[in-house]
């Protein structure tokens, strides 16, 4: 029966999300709400930016039909932090929309964050302890206090992660596409005994995934826009339901959240506004060199943040987890280093050239 509840959810989730992709590019273009040729994308014709709608409606249909399918149910609160997630989900896909309608400023965008957050938390949707990497046990549950602001601030945090991973085709859905597999495989399989109710959420989430990114690919013919915040919201969300899977998503996202640590600490090192966006991210680094296609930065992303989150099925040791953390942190650091010397030298080759010339 799981896995018959297993097909039903993924494709359900995967029709919705491809039904919904036409409808999406058709509103896109009657109300105006797309891109504007040779912005940070440096695209030359205007993109439909309502592709997030497909993952919405298909995440939203797909989680709401599997709650009529039998399967074991073991937390009684299921349903109510399941509420919570479609609420907050509700509001922050909203006014994702709204960006991109009339483009917020980040104090409008943070505030609106916070909201989404805050009804997640209001719906038991929150981070009450974690699992010591050193020792493997788990934390005393911290007070209210602790426990709200550290999940508004891993909430936020995964909203803006997403959010900045949006800058090349197919990267922010594919990575998240591949995030929300490890969470199923994790509760689905791993987990003693199976979380199969839950483990539907992230199922639904990876099938209007896919659904998008058929679209969303390199050459692009969609993007998600906005609708960025609310796949960080839910991934966000589902890390914490079912059993606090922090740990696996801080793997699997390893990469861009420490792309967004960079990039804010560069900003401010600058004297420039750390949430303004701009080509300094490693995508658009990698882009910029000339050594790679879109295709491939993408590619490379999804092996890397697949390896790190097949690491996270194959161990149950906190420790061997922790160490990965750190030794995948160096890594990203000597790769960004890489990046940046290469980056300065083709500056300082153009300006020699056009110095020259």
């Amino acid at each position: 029966m799981d896995t018959f509840a297993f097909i039903i959810v993924f494709n359900l989730a995967l029709a919705v999300s491809l039904l919904v992709i036409p409808i999406a590019n058709l509103l896109s273009h009657r109300f105006g709400i797309t891109s504007i040729p040779g912005g940070r994308r440096q695209e030359h014709v205007a993109m439909p930016k309502l592709g997030g709608l497909a993952i919405f409606a298909g995440f939203s249909i797909a989680v709401l039909a599997a709650q009529l399918l039998p399967v074991p149910r073991h937390d009684p609160g299921e349903g109510f932090r399941l509420t919570g997630l479609l609420i907050g989900g509700l509001l922050i896909f909203v006014v994702g929309i709204v960006d991109d309608m009339y483009d917020l400023n980040y104090i409008q965008a943070f505030i609106a964050q916070v909201c989404a957050a805050g009804i997640a938390i209001a719906f038991q949707i929150f981070i009450e302890f974690f699992n010591n990497p050193l020792t493997g046990v788990q934390t005393d549950p911290w007070s209210p206090i602790v426990t709200v602001a550290l999940t508004v601030f891993w909430l936020v945090l995964m909203m803006n992660t997403v959010n900045l991973l949006d800058g090349a085709d197919g990267l922010a859905a594919g990575v998240a596409f591949i995030a929300a597999l490890v969470l199923f495989l994790n509760s689905a399989f791993r987990q003693d005994p199976p979380q199969t109710s839950v483990s539907l959420l992230p199922l639904a989430l990876a099938g209007s995934l896919l659904g998008f990114l058929l679209h969303n690919f390199y050459p692009a013919r969609i993007y998600l826009g906005g609708s960025a915040w609310y796949l960080g919201f839910v991934l966000g969300a589902l890390s914490i339901v079912g059993g606090a899977k922090m740990a696996t998503i801080l793997l699997v996202m390893g990469l861009p959240l420490m792309d967004l640590g960079w990039q804010l600490v560069n900003r401010l090192r600058l004297g420039s506004n750390p949430f303004r966006g701009d080509r300094g991210h490693l995508h658009f680094r990698l882009l910029d060199t000339g050594i790679l296609t879109p295709r491939q930065v993408a590619l490379g992303y999804y092996s890397l943040c697949a390896f790190l989150g097949c690491l996270t099925l194959v161990t149950n040791s906190q420790l061997f987890k922790f160490i990965a953390f750190i030794v995948m942190l160096i890594c990203i650091a000597i790769g960004f280093l890489t990046v940046a010397r290469i980056s300065r030298l083709r500056d300082d080759y153009e300006e020699s050239s056009a110095a020259a010339s």
